[in-house]
């Protein structure tokens, strides 16, 4: 009962969550859930909202399908199929249509011909699906459960059957060895004696698809299919990567086939299947139009003038799909379109792409009005591309650069300059406030040399701008009288601008002067030197940013002290510390360091807490082949503090005399030896005694027993 309660206000909140981030999918698969549990005529509406926001989603797709199924309502069923099964190339939803088919049409005279239509319907787009095994096996089973009435129907049977096994066993799919033996085992029961022959014709293409389907299922592994497609914004991009590299290994050719109708298929294929979950990606759309686009013109050389053609329409509807599904707004590929549709001199085509997105609210028109020009001068001439202008200008959403390019292609397309200077006074009009527009007007005005109508230009700005908006417009009046007027009029420009900021530049004298000295990135001074008359401050505004000074072949001292590399250490983290940290820290808790001796002390451990040294790699080879540290853990010791405790510490009285006693009796038999006399055998009783009471023998002296074995 809680659980029932709770789920509306899971649903409630994943509907809040949804409106304000429509790309939300773990809100979607809590409505999902919610909407497979009603009735199909209250979800209806909600599989329609979600396939809105996901139109290539095959797994929405086949939930939707399946709840339809599940009511029987086949009609609607149909109707979903129409929508979506040559959009979406989605084994499971390609797997639904099948179960549909023999579901619905089993009750029909003909329901074998419609089976075996809606098996090659399926293997026609999804055969090439390294997924495909069940429906290719499913076709073949349902091909060998075929009555026949005489010996020529079963003839056709067993040819139809050979067929397909001959297109399946050479495709790189999961499981192509099933299907190969399956294979063998039907050439075995048909004829023995044409079998071997049969086969062996088709093993050598068998193992080339066998390694070949190594590969395939190698570099798809880790690829997420099925997935909804996001924005560029949520993309996982290492799927992305993936996706390309998959598509880069069947553009490679890994089949070597001279079929080049084959690879286009199966390229295509793969890109298909991309775009399924990255279909918010321009550069994917536009490279798959532009595989094609490549593969047209290589088959058109070869002299498949048709196929050529054919795959040239394929382009066009990649582009088509594109700019009519997901990215309705992106105009790099309504751009790219337009380009393709014009190198095939489709200019009413190209057009109708142009006047398309000019309709659309949420495209800025500036920059389609501008490649709208330039695509009409190529194509129609000047006169076309001044109408299209025209229609720019009474457009009220259109910004200054329409007028920019326009003035620029009179310039430089119709040598029109007194066009171009109407064109900017024309813009200056509209766009007079603006100091981007007058800059490029400005610039426009310096290339042609005319310094009269570009002080006029300047002094009829800066009349009519307001004071807050022409910081730039001085700077580049200053940058001009100090390029090209005398000193009299720099002078006095600069006194005039100075005037007007009196309150911002007021104690940046020196620094203003930076303003009259400098050339694009040169600086009279340096970078510390800009900074501390406070340049960046006065001349806030400037075209030339000071932060960009270019100093690199001056000598000069660093501005901030900087580390001695020299000194510093390879650190590499450890989730554990090492051994020797390990070991430093017992000398120090148990206190068997002398008082100079600190745990950062110890030879060969690292400075810092948590970081080892590299270890060089012959070091590490050999640390893997033998045992690892746990194997020695023991009580370590240094031993030269050790011996100097041991030194430094007292004998007491009684062992300093038995010892005293003992080195005589050794000096004494010492003497003897040295004399040659032989030894006793009390001596050598004595001798044995006092080693018996000093230490315990070892178990296996070798000398004992070799003096027993002369003894006995």
């Amino acid at each position: 009962v809680s659980n029932q309660i709770r789920e509306p206000e899971r649903c409630a909140k994943a509907e809040e969550r949804i409106k304000t981030h429509p790309y939300d999918l773990e809100a979607w698969t809590i409505l999902v859930r919610e909407a497979q549990s009603k009735s199909i005529e209250v979800s209806r509406v909600f599989y329609e909202k979600l396939l809105h926001q996901f139109p290539n989603a095959g797994r929405y797709w086949r939930i939707y399908v399946e709840h339809e199924m599940k009511n029987k309502n086949y009609e609607r069923v149909e109707a979903l199929f129409q929508r979506c099964l040559l959009k979406v190339m989605s084994i499971d939803l390609w797997k639904s249509y099948i179960t549909y088919v023999r579901e619905t049409k089993k009750h029909l005279p003909a329901f074998r011909d419609k089976m075996t239509q809606a098996y090659e319907f399926a293997l026609g787009k999804m055969g090439l699906d390294i997924q495909s095994f069940q429906i290719w096996a499913d076709y073949l089973e349902f091909l060998k459960t075929a009555e026949v009435s005489n010996a020529y129907a079963e003839n056709q049977k067993i040819v139809a059957i050979r067929k397909v096994y001959h297109r399946a066993t050479l495709l790189p799919i999961i499981n192509v060895e099933q299907l190969w033996k399956d294979y063998n085992t039907f050439e075995q029961n048909t004829n023995k004696n044409m079998a071997k022959k049969l086969i062996d014709e088709k093993t050598k293409e068998f193992i080339t698809a066998k390694r070949v389907s190594k590969e395939f299922e190698a570099i798809t592994r880790g690829l997420v299919k099925g997935a909804p497609a996001l924005p560029p914004h949520l993309t996982n991009l290492s799927q992305l990567q993936l996706w390309k590299r998959y598509i880069e290994w069947e553009k490679s050719n890994p089949l070597s086939t001279e079929d080049t109708l084959t690879l286009v298929k199966r390229v295509m294929f793969a890109y298909e299947q991309c775009l399924l979950v990255m279909g918010h990606h321009a550069d994917v759309w536009n490279e798959a139009a532009l595989f094609l686009e490549s593969m047209s013109k290589v088959l058109s050389e070869k002299g498949d003038m048709q196929v050529g053609r054919e795959l040239s329409h394929e382009a066009a509807n990649v582009y088509e799909r594109a700019v009519d599904g997901l990215l309705k707004s992106n105009m790099l590929l309504y751009f790219a379109f337009a380009d393709f549709e014009e190198s095939r001199m489709q200019y009413e085509k190209c057009h109708s792409i142009y006047d398309k997105l000019l309709l659309r609210d949420d495209v800025d028109p500036t920059l389609v009005y501008i490649q709208y020009i330039k695509f009409v001068r190529r194509a129609e001439g000047i006169q076309s591309a001044r109408n299209v202008f025209k229609k720019a200008r009474n457009d009220s959403r259109s910004q200054y650069h329409v007028y920019v390019a326009a003035a620029l292609m009179e310039y430089h397309c119709s040598k029109e300059k007194a066009i171009s200077i109407k064109i900017f006074d024309l813009g200056l009009k509209k766009f007079g406030s603006n100091p981007d527009y007058v800059l490029c007007y400005i610039d426009f005005l310096s290339h042609l040399n005319d310094d009269n109508n570009t002080r006029v230009l300047f002094e009829k700005v800066l009349n009519q701008m307001p004071e807050e908006k022409t910081k730039q417009i001085w700077s580049a009046f200053l940058d001009f009288e100090s390029n090209y007027g005398d000193l009299a009029s720099l002078l006095k420009v600069e006194q005039r601008r100075n005037h007007i900021n009196l309150e911002e530049y007021k104690g940046h004298q020196t620094a203003l002067l930076v303003d009259r000295y400098k050339f694009r990135d040169l600086y009279p001074c340096s970078n510390s030197e800009l900074r501390a008359m406070g340049y960046k401050i006065a001349t806030l505004n400037n075209v030339v940013v000071p932060q960009k000074v270019n100093i690199e072949n001056t000598p000069r001292q660093d501005d901030y002290p900087r580390p001695d590399f020299n000194q510093l250490i390879p650190f590499r983290p450890s989730s554990k510390p090492g051994l020797l940290y390990t070991f430093a820290l017992l000398l120090s808790k148990y206190q068997l360091c002398s008082n100079s001796c600190d745990v950062d002390s110890v030879l060969g451990v690292h400075v810092v807490p948590g970081g080892d040294f590299p270890v060089p790699p012959a070091v590490a080879y050999l640390m893997t082949q033998i045992p690892p540290p746990t194997c020695f853990v023991g009580n370590f010791v240094k031993v030269d503090d050790l011996l100097r405790c041991i030194a430094e510490r007292p004998i007491p009285e009684q062992y300093e005399k038995e010892y005293t006693a003992k080195m005589s009796i050794t000096e004494g038999s010492e003497v003897n030896h040295s004399r040659g006399s032989k030894r006793s055998a009390a001596d050598v009783e004595n001798e044995n005694s006092d080693e018996e009471t000093t230490a315990r023998p070892p178990r296996h002296d070798v000398y004992r027993i070799r003096q027993q074995r002369r003894q006995g």
